[in-house]
């Protein structure tokens, strides 16, 4: 790329960024939660407006911040973007470190202008493409033992064992290996058990749950746009939740229209599926809330002809006015541009009370927002199968006070065998371990 080009692109930058500084955000997330969030009048911008932190380590001994009464630890560090956690029945911990394959040209400024300045966060590193086993010491010096457990795999996200097989969700198929307890690794290739959507890869994430009688996977698959405008040819499938049958293979979409589904629980209670799902983008700081929902099969949410419920977004060429009319409204707002990426009902009794019932979520944080939203963990309480009430922040402290430095982004989390929370910190390339002060 010769001098000229490149400096043009990193005025546009630059003016992108500020442009980010301009745009102020009117709602805090707390403010912008529940079941009928503020939606202020959407806009369109030429490049986003951004505003993203620049990349730095944790520093020895440096940790998160966590509510009163938590305390938190550090029990693996120098991975390579560890994105999601599973804990197996023996107590041992699961980490896939990958990202993005990298497979979506950019063809637009606006894309290439995003990826030049996401590249100060540390979050586009690349990805180990591997799983790694964590197991604590039966010393009682609370240090874990590191193992690669399956490597060569092609940026694997969700993972689930059922019986004695795991299942593991790369971008392009979900894979099974042979499982036995207490095993540190897994060698040679998986065996495919079904294919997922894999051009482009936008949302390159594959989130996978499976039923509680062990007979089907849910599976969380991303758009490639932020609204259709790779054409929707290249959507097929996507912006989906699709239910795989494990004995045969076989697919079918449960429910659509859920923009980049990241997250899939059972809600404890009920035993009702809950998502999270990331939403749109470029219509404003404040436009438009991610959000935490049961799904529903065969129901339709939105994307990409309108947004929570039944508002049309203009952008999307040509309309569908009898999808929208189908639209169903998301059950709870987490805030615009928080970026949920980890779901986790808690069912423990090591943390305090008021965090039984409840689910947590891994917010990735804003790239998109001024001043920036999510890079947190937060609990959202619910009653009756339901949430209620606000987000509250239960670890903290993943960017510097000015918001300017990142040291951290929080991604999946899990319930340990012990109670405990255990957090993928994919930025900070650690895991991290949260559990009742003094226990």
């Amino acid at each position: 790329m010769n001098r000229s080009i490149l400096s043009s692109i990193l005025a546009l930058a630059v003016a992108a960024m500020a442009s980010g500084c301009n745009e102020h955000a009117r709602y805090d997330a707390e403010h912008q939660a529940g079941d009928n969030p503020p939606l202020p009048r959407a806009r369109n911008f030429f490049a986003p407006p951004m505003q993203v932190p620049k990349y730095v380590a944790w520093k020895d001994g440096q940790t998160p911040k966590v509510a009163d009464g938590l305390k938190i630890e550090k029990i693996a560090s120098g991975l390579v973007h560890p994105r999601q956690v599973y804990v197996l029945p023996n107590g041992d911990i699961l980490v896939a470190e990958s990202n993005s394959p990298n497979e979506e040209a950019v063809t637009t400024p606006k894309q290439l202008i995003a990826g030049l300045i996401e590249e100060r966060s540390g979050k586009k590193a690349d990805g180990a493409n591997r799983i790694t086993l964590l197991r604590k010491r039966a010393d009682g010096s609370g240090q874990w033992d590191r193992h690669v457990f399956i490597d060569h795999l092609h940026s694997p996200f969700g993972m689930q064992l059922v019986g004695d097989t795991l299942y593991v969700a790369d971008t392009d198929a979900i894979l099974k290996f042979p499982y036995k307890t207490g095993e540190t690794r897994i060698a040679g290739p998986g065996v495919e058990l079904t294919d997922l959507p894999d051009t482009l890869n936008h949302h390159w994430t594959k989130a996978l749950l499976a039923s509680p009688d062990g007979k089907k996977l849910y599976v969380g698959v991303g758009s490639n746009s932020n609204v259709g405008e790779n054409g929707l040819e290249v959507e097929y499938r996507r912006a989906d939740v699709l239910e795989v049958d494990i004995a045969t293979g076989g697919s079918r979409i449960y429910a659509a229209g859920i923009r980049n589904p990241t997250g899939l629980q059972w809600e404890p209670k009920t035993g009702r599926l809950w998502a999270i799902a990331n939403e749109r983008d470029e219509i404003g700081a404040d436009l438009v809330p991610d959000y935490l929902t049961s799904v529903q099969e065969n129901a339709f949410y939105g994307w990409p002809y309108s947004y929570y419920g039944q508002h049309v977004d203009s952008r999307v060429k040509p309309q569908r006015p009898d999808l929208v009319a189908k639209a169903i409204k998301p059950d709870y707002a987490i805030g615009s541009h928080v970026a949920p990426l980890g779901l986790m009902f808690y069912t423990g009794t090591n943390l305090p009370p008021q965090y039984r019932g409840g689910a947590f979520i891994g917010e990735h944080g804003s790239w998109d927002r001024s001043p920036l939203s999510g890079y947190a963990v937060a609990y959202v309480a619910f009653e009756n199968g339901k949430p209620v009430g606000e987000p509250k922040p239960v670890v903290t402290g993943f960017t510097s006070d000015d918001q300017k430095q990142l040291h951290g982004a929080p991604v999946g989390l899990a319930q340990d065998r012990d109670g405990a929370l255990v957090i993928a910190d994919d930025v900070g390339n650690a895991i991290w371990r949260v559990t009742k002060a003094g226990s």
